[in-house]
């Protein structure tokens, strides 16, 4: 068996209204080198029985169902602990994926071998799978300068670089996404101190918004860490603050793990402690999601995403 070039990671749970289209949209990519790596994450809906379907129709698909729902943290460490690729990407069930989002990342990396990340614009869809916003992507992850990086992304309000392309390397260097408060903006920081990303400038990958997604489902802190971790549910384990403290932590964390030297790990702290007194500019605790809708009518989802022609919708 060859060595895949990329690997996707697919975690999943209760899956079956979106996965179809977003398992069409990737297995449709223009770059075909990946292997997808799919961990059922114990579902009790007919998520099994989609998965199975389409590895008995692409060789590319490894697929896994666990004996219980371990949390959406520990099942996303899962799958990049099984991949086997010099670059990986988190895939959600629910997103969808332009036909040369993985090629035009695949590309930027061989291209530019100082970033360590590569996403392209994107935009949220709804249940419906129409565009409603873009995002405008403002943050500075390009800096050739760690600190100028992580202050960006402490300060101003973020992308889904979570789902970029990654070089494999540069995740075992960091630490594992963890279960607490806003953990995935600590591990996105943690892979910025390690390299510049790039956005690829094109409209490529669209992060779908619905009523069951794991942030609207879960509309309190502690019930979106259950659903990271099943065991942050323990009150008396895990009270509220430390919750709070381990996402203030894992900053500090990441920063003193970092290959920096003395001068940008002291900028660091610098700008954590800014980020600590303002907690965030202004406006930035505002959801993209909940801005009104644009009018996205002269764009064709259905020509820039495989498996969108002739799907009933």
């Amino acid at each position: 068996m060859t060595t895949p070039r990329l690997s996707l990671g697919l975690p999943v749970y209760n899956g079956e209204e979106y996965l179809a289209e977003s398992l069409d949209a990737l297995l449709g990519q223009s770059f075909e080198d990946f292997e997808l790596i799919i961990s059922d994450n114990a579902s009790t809906d007919g998520t099994e029985e989609i998965c199975r379907t389409y590895l008995a129709k692409d060789s590319r698909i490894r697929y896994v169902r666990l004996a219980e729902n371990i949390g959406a943290g520990p099942n996303h460490n899962f799958v990049f602990a099984e991949a086997r690729g010099e670059l990986f990407k988190w895939a959600s069930h629910d997103d969808l994926y332009g036909r040369d989002l993985l090629l035009r990342c695949v590309e930027a990396l061989d291209e530019r071998p100082d970033i360590v990340l590569a996403h392209s614009w994107n935009a949220i869809i709804d249940e419906h799978s129409r565009v409603t916003q873009p995002f405008d992507y403002t943050l500075a992850t390009d800096s050739p300068r760690a600190p100028i990086r992580f202050r960006s992304l402490l300060l101003e309000p973020g992308g889904d670089d979570f789902y970029g392309v990654i070089r494999s390397d540069v995740l075992r260097r960091v630490k594992p996404h963890d279960s607490y408060h806003h953990a995935d903006r600590v591990f996105v920081a943690d892979i910025a101190l390690h390299g510049p990303f790039y956005q690829v400038p094109e409209l490529l990958y669209f992060r779908r918004d619905h009523p069951a997604r794991a942030e609207r489902a879960n509309p309190t802190l502690r019930k979106r860490c259950a659903n990271l971790d099943p065991r942050r549910a323990d009150k008396r384990r895990h009270p509220m603050v430390r919750l709070l403290g381990e996402y203030v932590l894992g900053f500090v964390g990441a920063v003193q793990r970092a290959p920096l030297s003395a001068a940008d790990r002291r900028e660091c702290y610098r700008h954590l402690g800014e980020w600590l007194t303002a907690r965030a500019r202004p406006g930035s605790g505002e959801r993209i999601e909940d801005r009104p809708p644009v009018d996205f009518t002269d764009f064709d989802l259905d020509a820039v995403v495989p498996g969108r022609q002739g799907r009933v919708r």
